[in-house]
């Protein structure tokens, strides 16, 4: 075979990769959709249409050009019936067809694409031409061929006119592009493969019917690209496919042997199914990269919405504990007042129930102090004002005053001696000062009996270290024992009235004097003990 012979091998190479791709990109793009669907069969149906055409003008055989000119039109007349639903369903993902189209148009395109294959269309081969075109007897029913695929393509155009027409914005320029190719490649057609053959028997023409595709395809193409319905990195890995595939028909192209052409064209199949499945891989990844993409931004918005709400209710809860704060204040002072007896006399009784009122009261004192450092940790709101003072003698005074309360209890409370007497630090002591009376009211309110010690030491850093013999703290409570709103449920048995904030208000204010804070236990009923450590700041 000649190179020049080989060049119409070439065409048809292009021919097929350029629309193979093409029609599976789209196809990839969205599966579920008619559109793209009908798009791959155009494709598929335009490449056998195609394939066969160039067949028959290699062919020796009178009988096999006969066949092979026959299932040439016969894929004439299912291309011309693609091309119809093509641009009648475009750009819908779903429709309805009508009656008229199951009942008339499909059993129409059946009927005509049967009798292609029958000698009522091409009887017999009158002349055979090696590598060229052979000329053909033509049947009287030629004319039925004709007249179907002219019914069916000039539809199909009246109906891209008309969506153009009634179409705005983008879909009318997409529309636009398409109707221009399509328009162009069906004149093409038309005249070269129907009326010059047929009327004026000239019949060199029909080899490039491959050709005559390449309006459609580019302006498909361009109108995809053009307005961004394909990602550009699957358009990459296409346009990059289709290089490859040309260069392997440039092998093709310059083979001097049969088994050299052979041989190049499997791989020439070969690399287009690779490139087609690579091209569905990477739309497949980019796909889930999208929609994990637009996850994180619904998650980032989601989140923004409950930062708002988080500090909207900090807001409130900080204003409301501000509120709160003067009238219970007032509350307890006149309790003590009346208690104290300084508006006269009172009954046993009545000082009994002051005194469940004065509980309560210092319940709820606590409580809001309690949501008042809450709000302020999560605003952002906290101060502290470091001053050099004496750690030693701050905690010595919160344990005398805790003394009488846990005796109360039926716990004894003690401070170890610090043998070096004072402990000199740079620290807010108002903030570590409830740090300490946090953990020293909790050991004392988990410890229905027994002991608490509270002992310093001083090496390499400061620790603070609160024990009881307590009810102790469950392995799996630990390690949650210091987040927000977090309570064991053994605590909760004791305390049901307790939030789980005064913990986390520990473990804020001593992270924020560059410190730690943590929970040892030996599990249920074996006590616990609470460890702070300090850095070494005076």
């Amino acid at each position: 075979m000649s190179n020049l012979q080989n060049f119409d091998l070439l065409s048809v190479g292009i021919t097929v990769a350029a629309i193979g791709i093409l029609g599976f990109a789209i196809f990839f793009d969205n599966r579920k959709s008619v559109t793209n669907k009908t798009f791959l069969g155009f494709s598929l149906i335009t490449i056998l249409y195609g394939v066969f055409n160039y067949i028959n003008y290699q062919t020796a055989s009178p009988e096999l050009i006969l066949w092979f000119l026959r299932l040439t039109i016969f894929w004439a007349v299912w291309h011309a019936f693609s091309f119809f639903q093509l641009f009648y369903v475009f750009p819908e993902e779903k429709i309805n067809f009508p009656p008229y189209y199951k009942y008339f148009i499909l059993p129409l395109t059946a009927l005509a694409s049967i009798l292609t294959l029958t000698p009522w269309v091409f009887s017999r081969i009158e002349q055979v031409v090696m590598g060229g075109v052979s000329n053909p007897v033509r049947g009287p029913v030629i004319i039925v061929f004709g007249a179907t695929v002219v019914l069916l393509a000039g539809s199909g155009i009246f109906f891209l006119i008309k969506k153009t027409w009634q179409a705005e914005g983008k879909l009318r320029s997409q529309l636009r592009l398409i109707l221009l190719g399509a328009t162009s490649t069906f004149s093409l057609i038309i005249v070269f493969n129907f009326i010059l053959p047929v009327i004026f028997n000239q019949l060199r023409f029909i080899p490039l019917a491959p050709v005559f595709f390449f309006p459609l395809i580019i302006a498909t193409a361009y109108a995809i690209f053009r307005h961004g319905l394909l990602n550009m990195k699957v358009v990459t890995v296409d346009i990059l496919t289709f290089l490859l595939v040309v260069s392997i028909l440039f092998e093709v192209l310059i083979s001097s042997s049969t088994a050299e052409i052979f041989f190049r064209t499997i791989i020439f199949i070969l690399l287009l199914t690779f490139g087609i499945l690579l091209s569905k891989s990477i739309r497949r990844e980019i796909k889930q990269r999208e929609a994990l993409q637009i996850l994180t931004e619904e998650l980032e918005v989601a989140n923004e919405e409950l930062r708002k709400l988080d500090q909207a209710k900090s807001e409130f809860i900080s204003i409301a504990s501000h509120q709160l704060r003067s009238p219970l204040t007032v509350i307890r002072g006149y309790i003590a007042m009346f208690s104290e007896g300084t508006f006269g006399a009172i009954t046993e009784q009545a000082r009994d129930a002051l005194g469940r009122v004065s509980f309560s009261a210092e319940q709820l004192i606590k409580l809001v102090a309690s949501l008042l450092n809450l709000s302020r940790i999560e605003s952002g709101k906290i101060k502290y004002d470091f001053t050099k003072g004496d750690f030693v003698k701050l905690v010595k005074g919160i344990v005398e005053e805790f003394i009488p309360y846990a005796r109360d209890k039926g716990v004894e409370l003690h401070m170890e001696d610090y043998a070096d007497g004072s402990i000199p630090l740079l620290f807010d002591s108002d903030k570590i000062r409830e740090v300490v009376v946090n953990l020293i009211d909790n050991a004392i309110k988990y410890s229905p009996k027994g002991k608490i010690s509270v002992s310093l030491s001083k090496n390499a850093s400061i620790l603070l270290l609160v024990k009881d013999s307590g009810i102790g703290i469950a392995k799996e409570d630990i390690r949650k024992l210091f987040a927000k709103f977090s309570r064991s449920t053994d605590a909760q048995k004791v305390d049901p009235n307790g939030m789980g904030i005064g913990l986390y208000f520990v473990k804020r204010v001593v992270e924020d004097h560059g410190g730690k804070v943590w929970a040892d236990s030996e599990g249920v009923g074996n006590g616990s003990t609470f460890t702070v450590e300090l850095p070494i700041k005076s």
